[in-house]
């Protein structure tokens, strides 16, 4: 019985971790490392789901211009990111600040300051429940 329960235990875990792995992507040269960490419905919002992922960033590398449908909150981890929202200036936010992103923004540029250290995020979205976590934009 012991063995069924730790063989059952062991495929579980290794279930659990491929799902995860298929959230993620590794960072290479031309994209960033996105991670969901959470992904729930939201009970008292039938259709509307919430999410909490980090994006990482290596020395000097961007994510593509793209766009929310859902509501976006932002929070630098480490290092330093560069945002602009469409008809905003870019702002360069260290570590321990963060900012709001309504639906539907154009998020022109997130990117690491600096071309020496790695930076992280953690993003909070709101958004409906088949909605992408980005768009790029054209």
């Amino acid at each position: 019985m012991k063995t069924l329960n730790l063989f059952t235990s062991v495929l579980a875990g290794l279930a659990l971790i491929t799902s995860f792995s298929a959230f993620a992507h590794e960072a290479d040269a031309s994209h960033e490392k996105i991670t969901v960490l959470q992904d729930h419905p939201l009970l008292n919002a039938p259709g509307k789901k919430a999410m909490m992922l980090t994006v990482d960033y290596l020395p000097g590398q961007a994510s593509v211009a793209h766009k929310h449908q859902g509501t976006a909150m932002a929070y630098v981890l480490e290092g330093e990111i560069t945002s602009q929202v469409k008809g905003e200036k870019a702002i360069t936010y260290k570590a321990g600040e963060s900012w709001y992103e309504p639906a539907g923004s154009e998020h022109l540029v997130s990117k690491n300051a600096s071309d020496s250290q790695p930076a992280k995020l953690l993003v909070f979205m709101f958004m409906d429940k088949n909605d992408a976590v980005l768009i790029p934009l054209k």
